[in-house]
């Protein structure tokens, strides 16, 4: 499905980001992870068969030499995966929240999401089969409380793939989103015990989500199957939320 496709995965040290390495290299895909957790992504791109770009998504600098260096490697770019992001504000309603949490989440995962974009757009359009794919969260489509400036981040990312997708689409780059729910992946460590059980019992497929869950959807989007889909937001829950 994505046979010698040359893509770059930013948070891909752990969890979903991983995990969509993995099945991007299973189906034929040269690949490149990128995140701030450096000793972590050097292992598991080691362990994959990936290779490995320091990013710090906070920083424009990085995210631009992140996104050279991983084109440079990979001889070009055919897919982008926007999977770096942080939570950091989980727990808190919207009154305890600090102003610096509120600004350091929507500078990872909103202008982060902008700028890797921003920086890999000439790459993309170059291979004239460009392929964006964001991960957003369920959370922005059902109002998860406690959450507040992850959710605002997340229903900004779903906006922006929308913004791209008609920017982008003249070179023949598509930019969609997926929006999983609640994932059992180190982040969400943190998540209580009753959160994880509302989210089970409330969804179709009545079972915990893992991280497989959601990569046969994004390779979809990157593949050549998809490309005629761009400015889409794909749920992929198991029913928690319709969309």
């Amino acid at each position: 499905m994505l046979r010698d496709r040359r893509i770059l995965i930013t948070g891909g040290a752990r969890g979903l980001g991983r995990a969509f390495a993995e099945s991007a290299l299973a189906a034929g895909a040269r690949v490149a992870i990128a995140d701030i957790l450096e000793d972590e992504g050097r292992a598991a791109a080691r362990d994959i068969g990936a290779t490995f770009v320091a990013l710090d998504l906070a920083s424009p600098a990085s995210v631009a030499g992140a996104v050279d260096a991983a084109a440079a490697v990979l001889g070009g770019l055919d897919g982008l995966v926007n999977n770096g992001a942080i939570t950091s504000s989980g727990g808190k309603l919207l009154d305890e929240l600090d102003v610096d949490t509120w600004d350091r989440v929507m500078t990872v995962n909103v202008r982060g999401t902008w700028l890797a974009t921003r920086a890999a757009r000439p790459h993309l359009a170059a291979s004239t089969k460009g392929r964006v794919v964001n991960v957003a969260s369920d959370t922005a489509l059902w109002g998860a409380p406690r959450l507040l400036a992850y959710v605002a981040s997340k229903g900004a990312v779903i906006a922006m793939t929308r913004a791209m997708a008609r920017e982008l689409g003249a070179a023949g780059t598509t930019v969609n989103a997926v929006a999983p729910g609640l994932t059992l992946v180190e982040a969400t460590e943190y998540v209580p015990a009753e959160r994880h059980r509302l989210y089970v019992e409330g969804r179709a497929i009545n079972r915990a989500q893992v991280p497989e869950d959601v990569c046969g959807a994004v390779n979809f989007l990157l593949s050549d199957a998809a490309g005629f889909v761009t400015g889409q937001l794909l749920a992929v829950n198991g029913g928690f939320v319709m969309h």
